[in-house]
Order: C-alpha cells, then sequence, then structure tokens
C-alpha cells in the first residue's frame, strides 16, 4: 500500500514539475484602461438605452500552466443608463469600484479568451432628468443597492512587449435596486500595458 502511495506521490510530482517546465510565460502587472458602454436589464426581457463611460485601473496576471493564467483586477469604472420617453431623458450615472478575477486561456500564442466573476461596489451615483427645455439633478429618487456581483466573458491580443487589446461583457447578476428585478450590462473596449 505504501507503494501505491509514493507511486502516486512521485507521479504528481512528475506531472507538476513539468507542467511548471513548460511555463515559459511569466506573471506580469500593468495598467488598464477603456471604454464602457452600459445599460440595465429590466425583469430579464427589456434593456434600457445605453450609456457612455470608462473605466481604468491595475491588473495582475499570474500563469499556472503553458497557456492558462489568472488575472485579478481592481477598476473604477462608470456605468448606468438612460430611459428616453418622447423628447424627455432620464439618466442614472452609477459609478464603481470592480474587482473581477478572469480565467485566461491562451489557444494560440498572442490571443487569448477569458471569463470570471467579478464583485463590484457602487461609490456614487447621480441621477439627471432632461425635458428638452429644463436639465435638473433629481432627488435621488433611486438609491442603488451598494454592491454588485455577476460574470465577465471576454477576448483578445497580448503582443510580446505586454500590450493588451481586448473586448469584455459584463453580465450582472445582483438587483441594482429592490423593484423590476434591474441588473448592469456592460460592455467594455481595453487597452492594457505590462510594467
Amino acid at each position: 500500500m505504501k507503494r501505491v502511495y509514493l507511486t502516486v506521490a512521485l507521479l504528481i510530482t512528475s506531472i507538476i514539475s513539468v507542467n511548471a517546465q513548460e511555463t515559459t510565460n511569466k506573471s506580469t502587472a500593468g495598467i488598464k484602461g477603456g471604454y464602457n458602454l452600459s445599460s440595465v436589464s429590466f425583469d430579464g426581457s427589456s434593456e434600457t438605452e445605453k450609456l457612455n463611460g470608462f473605466h481604468i485601473g491595475v491588473y495582475g496576471e499570474s500563469f499556472i500552466g503553458k497557456n492558462i493564467s489568472i488575472q485579478p483586477e481592481i477598476l473604477y469604472s462608470q456605468q448606468g443608463y438612460k430611459i428616453i420617453d418622447g423628447n424627455t431623458t432620464y439618466t442614472q450615472k452609477l459609478d464603481y469600484i470592480n474587482i473581477p478575477l478572469m480565467l485566461k486561456l491562451y489557444p494560440v500564442k498572442s490571443f487569448f479568451l477569458e471569463a470570471g466573476p467579478q464583485i463590484g461596489f457602487s461609490i456614487s451615483h447621480k441621477e439627471t432628468f432632461d425635458s428638452g427645455f429644463v436639465l435638473y439633478d433629481t432627488s435621488k429618487e433611486f438609491e442603488p443597492s451598494n454592491f454588485d456581483w455577476g460574470v465577465n466573458l471576454g477576448a483578445g491580443f497580448k503582443s510580446d512587449a505586454g500590450i493588451s487589446l481586448g473586448a469584455r461583457y459584463h453580465l450582472g447578476q445582483s438587483d441594482i435596486y429592490d423593484e423590476d428585478k434591474p441588473k448592469n450590462r456592460v460592455w467594455q473596449v481595453y487597452l492594457g500595458f505590462d510594467f
């Protein structure tokens, strides 16, 4: 029985050793930022008009295999939505600190696919109402939840010089407000630069 345990332990050690030797990619850190196109889905059916914004932050990428890495990030992200009814536009701007944890797969050298969970913390929000004649701030009728979570999916390219160009979609899973089950939806296009 001891011989079986020893054989299994040696086999596992050999696999880890070979895997570590095959890993030629190095761990890196960097800064990234880009464009957001955000909206909110109500009751899983209707979606609001999109709102323009941006995101910026830092990341660290650690390879756990030859073609697989884990990339945690901390991002400031401008999100929100618009509701247009005739000549009136209601806008809700939501600012978040988001923390994605992405699993990245490199099927070929410079191209990657990524997926992973994300949590977010609402740090501010602003509501405006534009009737076509008058633009004014509302009295913050809709107080968003302080916590958000969801799933990210994306793809991109990373050069040998450490420059990344990617696109990502955030599919929010938690309700922003107590009524109508509104959830964040965010398209992102970004550039990243390794330090």
